[in-house]
């Protein structure tokens, strides 16, 4: 007879990590391992068909437009139909892509017009599979603990990120671009087959819509509406395209010029990679009660990367100053997703996530096409510093915003569809305002 001390006790989930949420963490650890190796795999692989520097930002942008292009579609019909399907569909679509895009690349007959085609695919699946999945994830949990969910969730996205891009750099080393973009391909079926069996019955029925063009004005009201969430979105389309312009521009172009090639731009990335998984276990303690004013003042510290790269800093400093800077923007991610998640009516999530979305990436290809002609008019110094000071200066702006200073963290799940907004006017009725 085995004694009650020789049994071993079950693993026990942590009560905010259900079913679903343990389904939508795994089968994202899985496509970010995959992706992120991808990312550099498909740039090699444009240069060793001949392509050009530019060809490989050709290939990259015909990613970003369809994303652009079809990111309120997908929101609006992840709305409509069962959020689990649509993802599934999109991650069908990313494997069957991915999958031809490594054959060619395999077999060595990759033509840029058709690298192009189906990375532009890749990005139509990604555009319906982004707002799906934040409405899945954000249905999944709710309560007192749905921030720490978020920042675990974040964490283990972030750390098969790091994992992913550094296990992709060393198989295109040994193997080539070809086989890392088959493993993405198969990433994307394992994710797709794990989340075929997400649950959706707590989900209520949608109710028949007046069609398409109402399912995004009826979003675009839930946007509008909410200056906290409007606010940050505008902020976030300016303060996005400009870190991305020093990051993807400046960035190695100062550390070729001043601080001795690739290498130490590379350790400043990893630095970022290692503070937003910090800052993602900071967060699964720290509940701030002002979800938004504590998020936003920890933007201000995005302005320090591009001053960093301004004046520049020796190579260990640049690397302090962006470690920092991945723990602050993870205190906002996250902020942010819990704020969205208390404040936004379940059934509207998926739309309201693909307004958020397109705000976040709309102005990311025009600021870094004009990082270049920036450098020429202004020259680069200066034009760090005017990145610099957009972002504090935008973010100040939002601080102004009443709504982003009051907004308080309630342990509730989703409001009510028609539910009361964050607004001065509801402190009395809902108590979440300070």
């Amino acid at each position: 007879m085995t004694s009650a001390a020789a049994t071993p006790s079950p693993v026990r989930r942590p009560s905010w990590a259900g079913h679903n949420y343990t389904l939508l963490t795994a089968a994202a650890i899985v496509t970010n391992l995959g992706s992120q190796g991808a990312l550099i795999a498909a740039a090699f692989a444009v240069l060793q068909s001949g392509g050009s520097g530019g060809d490989v930002g050709l290939v990259a942008a015909a990613r970003t437009v369809p994303l652009v292009l079809f990111l309120l579609v997908g929101g609006a019909m992840a709305d409509r139909l069962p959020r689990h399907r649509v993802m599934v569909a999109a991650n069908t679509l990313n494997f069957l892509s991915q999958g031809a895009f490594a054959l060619l690349v395999l077999i060595g007959d990759a033509k840029l017009w058709q690298m192009m085609a189906l990375t532009a695919l890749g990005g139509v699946g990604q555009a319906f599979f982004g707002p799906a999945s934040e409405g899945m994830l954000m249905s999944s949990v709710s309560g007192a603990e749905a921030g720490r969910a978020f920042a675990f969730y974040r964490m283990a996205m972030h750390g098969a990120g790091i994992g992913g891009a550094a296990l992709g750099g060393a198989l295109i080393a040994v193997f080539g671009a070809g086989w890392v973009l088959a493993i993405d391909a198969a990433a994307f079926a394992v994710a797709g087959a794990l989340r075929a069996f997400l649950d959706v019955s707590h989900i209520p029925p949608r109710e028949a819509g007046g069609g398409m063009i109402s399912d995004l004005r009826e979003g675009w009201r839930e946007f509008v509406t909410r200056p906290w969430l409007w606010s940050i979105v505008v902020q976030f389309a300016v303060v996005n395209a400009v870190v991305a312009a020093a990051e993807a521009v400046y960035g190695p172009l100062v550390a070729r010029d001043e601080l001795g090639g690739p290498g130490p731009w590379g350790l400043a990335l990893a630095a970022f990679g290692v503070g937003t998984v910090c800052g993602a276990l900071l967060m699964m303690r720290w509940k701030p009660r002002r979800l938004l004013l504590a998020g936003s003042l920890c933007v201000f510290p995005l302005a320090l990367p591009s001053a960093a790269l301004a004046v520049p800093l020796p190579v260990g400093a640049l690397a302090a100053v962006m470690l920092v800077t991945g723990v602050a923007i993870e205190v906002f991610g996250v902020s942010w997703m819990t704020a969205l998640n208390q404040e936004i009516p379940e059934e509207k999530l998926s739309r309201v996530s693909a307004y958020d979305w397109l705000g976040s990436i709309a102005m990311v290809p025009p600021a870094t096409a004009l990082a270049g002609p920036a450098q020429s008019a202004v020259g680069r110094t200066s034009a760090l510093w005017g990145c610099s000071a957009l972002i504090v200066l935008l973010t100040a702006a939002v601080l102004c915003v009443p709504d982003v200073r009051r907004l308080t963290r309630r342990t509730s799940g989703h409001v009510a569809a028609g539910g009361p907004e964050a607004s001065a006017d509801a402190e009395g009725a809902v108590g979440r305002l300070g």
